[in-house]
């Protein structure tokens, strides 16, 4: 009996001292291929740092760091995707993040709190990976781990995360017009999610990167070939109703509505209106406007496009403003109106090129005065004057305003008709009427 009990603790005095060994080998592996890494060395790091993770998976949690930053530095030195050595490198990273995953719960243990990582994000370091070293990418996969990480991580996702996974559904979106509205509301949850990042972020330079995703995740939306008005309506329509109370998603909703512009939809009406009763801002105020504008009732619609203008500070913003009532109100045939509306709009800008070409279309909308024909010819050389006026402020209209000036030349009046009434080229004459304005006959 006393036999039996002294080989049963031999043998367990050697199973310790057999596991105790081998910790000891990790830790020097580990150090062997973390210093190896901070070194750059990544040939070197590559054979210790694998062994740990094969006989310590709990061990540290900068083996998992340190095997992706190995692992990428090899894939990106292998032009042959199809290799043997390339697989079998992907293998190793795309193994080495699901390792790291499943044993996530121990390896946080030895973190400080500040420096866990949840699942969620390391799903999403492996999808970003994922999609540029895998050597045949398959887009559904790599679609559902973005999106269970954006999903998890929400304001809390890296920048590379929220980019890959808009990147990814706008390739979906472009291969199949069925993935239309996940691609909608993906677009709306990164651009929340980037939102809320970069309130949180304090660093000015990561603030400035990931404002510049925000403006890319609007362009490939732009971009997508499915954002019509049609669309937009399908899918803000019912999440306007669901949202009436939640200023930061009708702000949103508006802002994209204009950008694409679709403000004669309903949702942007009714995103509008609840914006207006929650906290009435210029862009409410002017979604409302042109509610009124629509209905017929320009009376109401002016005194909301005014306080638009009232409660709008930059006065670039409050120029857009004012020439957009203008070209309502000469829609609505409120020609004298519609031209203070563009005054003030120059006013507010003068190197602004579009209320000059809509002072032109009105004065050509409506050039009888006299009655002589030949003098209310000379109604289009006001329109030329403003023409000329707007591509000398604003060279970015040069080629609109090239255009009307070459189609309302042919309207001026011949000088054999205007010698019989007693004027030349070279005299000053003034447009009577609503317009009353005085110009050169050339």
């Amino acid at each position: 009996m006393k036999m039996k009990m002294l080989v049963a603790a031999l043998l367990l005095s050697g199973g310790v001292t057999s596991t105790f060994a081998q910790v000891e080998d990790c830790n020097k592996n580990s150090s062997i291929s973390h210093e190896a890494v901070r070194a750059g060395n990544f040939k070197d790091a590559y054979a210790p740092c694998m062994a740990v993770l094969k006989d310590c998976p709990t061990l540290k949690y900068y083996t998992y760091t340190d095997a992706e930053k190995i692992l990428r530095a090899f894939l990106g030195g292998i032009k042959d995707r199809n290799s043997a050595d390339y697989k079998k490198y992907f293998d190793e990273l795309m193994a080495a993040y699901d390792q790291k995953i499943k044993y996530l719960p121990d390896l946080n243990a030895k973190l400080k709190a500040t420096q866990q990582v949840s699942e969620a994000r390391t799903i999403g370091d492996k999808a970003v990976d994922y999609l540029q070293f895998a050597p045949s990418v398959d887009m559904n996969q790599a679609y559902t781990w973005l999106k269970q990480s954006v999903d998890g991580e929400k304001g809390n996702s890296k920048g590379a995360t929220l980019n890959a996974f808009m990147e990814t559904t706008l390739k979906m979106v472009q291969a199949d017009k069925g993935h239309t509205d996940k691609f909608f509301q993906d677009y709306l949850d990164a651009s929340k999610y980037i939102e809320e990042a970069i309130n949180t972020e304090a660093k000015p330079q990561v603030k400035e990167y990931l404002e510049t995703l925000k403006n890319n995740f609007v362009a490939m939306f732009i971009n997508s070939g499915v954002a019509d008005c049609e669309s937009l309506q399908n899918i803000y329509g019912p999440q306007v109703e669901a949202n009436k109370t939640d200023s930061a998603f009708l702000k949103k909703a508006i802002a994209v509505l204009k950008m694409m512009k679709c403000n004669e939809c309903e949702a942007y009406f009714s995103a509008s209106e609840y914006m207006y009763r929650i906290n009435p801002t210029s862009d409410a105020a002017l979604g409302v406007g042109a509610m009124y504008y629509k209905k017929g009732d320009f009376e109401t619609a002016v005194k909301f496009f005014d306080e638009a203008l009232e409660k709008e500070p930059e006065n670039a913003k409050k120029a857009e403003i004012a020439c957009a009532t203008g070209a309502a109100l000469f829609q609505a045939k409120k020609l004298s109106l519609a031209r203070s509306y563009c005054q003030k709009a120059i006013g507010f800008r003068e190197d602004y090129g579009d209320p000059y070409i809509l002072l032109a279309s009105m004065y050509a909308s409506s050039p009888n005065w006299s009655d002589e024909p030949a003098l209310n010819k000379c109604t289009y050389f006001v329109v030329i004057d403003k023409l000329q006026r707007a591509k000398a402020v604003d060279p970015s209209v040069a080629d609109k305003a090239n255009e009307l000036i070459s189609t309302y030349a042919r309207h001026t009046p011949q000088a054999k008709d205007l010698f019989m009434l007693g004027y030349k080229a070279g005299d000053r004459i003034t447009i009577q009427g609503w317009i009353g304005e005085s110009t050169t006959i050339r």
